[in-house]
């Protein structure tokens, strides 16, 4: 791994945005140069410091899925190294953290797929038996496997703010019908096929989300990150039974970690109001944090 990167400085190419974690780039009109920094996002707030390794980690990741689910929908890679288009002078800020991608118009709708009760959907169920108004069973507890695999999309938010739960019917009147249906029914089946292959490893998939955007033809792309312990919740399977049964959440892969320790940390005697400035993470975190996203990869591609 190279030394931990929390925000790139390219100056060969313009800068489009810096996202939560990815720093993007215009290599012509075409394509986009995504930077996986080290940064680390938790309550939609960036953490002021970087796990070492991370943006490695999701790139491999990401690109090891798509790889994986190709069959289902196409992505947004080119193929291209993107070594190929930075100066000699930044190929350590890109060199195994990048992808070259095809430049696209972004759906502004996060495709959410759940397959168990956790998280905020754990909080929605208590208050009312639905997960984003999505009615659910009585009876289940923290953890607990869904009947299904449901749908609950939101829309994107601006770095810094939270994303917003939106109902199926609000995706329809953004982007129409047939396209609402074509992410929902690529979102779950892109999910299924991806907690197949998870379980084969000894990893439950209990949510994620997905983002596409419109090539020049209309056609449906997958694109950004997929399936990483950055968008996606990832239990392993030992300890999930004994935790369900709990009502406790299981041991994660994923930024759950931070989560747990930022809902537990007192500033002033308070506890953090989760916006910024993020409380500083304690070495401890970062390293125990790594360790979890290094363990993941490691297991589902080993």
């Amino acid at each position: 791994m190279t030394s931990a990167l929390h925000t790139s400085t390219l100056t060969s190419l313009p800068l489009l945005a810096r996202g939560k974690v990815r720093d993007n780039y215009a290599v012509g009109e075409d394509r986009i140069l995504m930077v996986a920094t080290d940064r680390l996002s938790a309550f939609d707030v960036i953490m002021g410091e970087p796990i070492p390794g991370k943006g490695e980690l999701l790139t491999h990741m990401s690109l090891f899925w798509f790889g994986k689910l190709a069959h289902l929908c196409p992505n947004h890679l080119t193929g291209e190294l993107p070594e190929s288009v930075v100066s000699s002078a930044e190929l350590q800020q890109v060199i195994g953290r990048s992808m070259l991608v095809k430049r696209l118009k972004p759906i502004p709708v996060e495709a959410v797929v759940r397959g168990y009760l956790a998280g905020s959907g754990w909080k929605e169920y208590q208050d009312g038996g639905t997960v984003c108004g999505v009615p659910l069973p009585p009876g289940l507890t923290n953890a607990a496997r869904l009947p299904e695999p449901i749908y609950t999309p939101a829309a994107k938010a601006a770095v810094g703010e939270h994303d917003e739960n939106i109902s199926y019917e609000r995706t329809v009147e953004m982007i129409g019908p047939q396209l609402a249906a074509r992410i929902r029914d690529t979102s779950l089946a892109l999910y299924r096929e991806a907690a197949a292959i998870a379980l084969a490893k000894g990893m439950i998939i209990a949510d994620t989300k997905f983002e596409f955007g419109l090539d020049e033809e209309g056609t449906l792309v997958l694109m950004d990150e997929v399936l990483t312990p950055d968008s996606s919740r990832y239990w392993p399977v030992e300890g999930y039974e004994e935790a369900a049964r709990r009502g406790e959440n299981p041991p994660s892969y994923d930024k759950q970690f931070v989560r747990d320790w930022l809902e537990q940390v007192r500033i002033n005697g308070k506890p953090w109001d989760k916006t910024p400035p993020a409380p500083r993470l304690p070495k401890e975190v970062i390293e125990k944090t790594a360790a979890k996203y290094r363990e993941a990869l490691e297991r589902l591609t080993s």
